[in-house]
């Protein structure tokens, strides 16, 4: 059974692991330097409580983490996040990021949030289907929002309302 829980700093060492990961595999984030422990611990330490990093934890591994970033500085977004999900290589297809992304929503909607936002590669098409499957709608495209390795990317953008903050 997957426990989902707040990030503690001595996560960093997984969630270093699972980001790098991801930056390796060329299919989920654009940033190209690899993570090292240190910054990720600081980064656990330092993020706001407004702001929710959570961990999936099977059989005591540290298997996925999912968390929100200020969507913009504007006081007027402080109830928009956006936010990153990543899962621990041979952990994918199991359902835990449905319940690790569920479980953000929960928590962000305990903070004030009205809405959840983020981009993915269009190409990926299985975080794609975990934000449809999670309520998630996709809103856009930004073509060529960037370059990765040499090579234009476009990124789809995709959005969840929180209705119970929407007052």
């Amino acid at each position: 059974m997957v426990i989902i829980r707040s990030a503690l700093p001595s996560d960093a060492l997984a969630i270093t692991e699972i980001y790098n990961q991801g930056i390796q595999t060329r299919r989920a984030t654009f940033e190209t330097s690899l993570y090292t422990v240190e910054n990720r611990r600081k980064w656990i330490v330092e993020q706001e409580e407004h702001y929710p990093i959570l961990v999936a934890v099977l059989d005591e591994l540290v298997v996925g983490f999912a968390c929100v970033h200020p969507y913009r500085s504007r006081d007027c977004y402080r109830g928009i996040g956006e936010f990153s999900i990543y899962i621990r290589d041979g952990y994918k297809g199991r359902g835990i990021g449905k319940h690790l992304l569920h479980s953000l929503v929960e928590a962000c909607a305990k903070r004030g949030y009205w809405k959840l936002v983020s981009r993915i590669f269009d190409f990926n098409h299985a975080s794609r289907a975990l934000c449809r499957a999670c309520g998630f709608r996709e809103v856009g495209i930004y073509e060529k929002h960037s370059k990765l390795d040499g090579e234009w990317l476009d990124c789809v953008i995709v959005e969840k309302l929180i209705i119970e903050n929407l007052d």
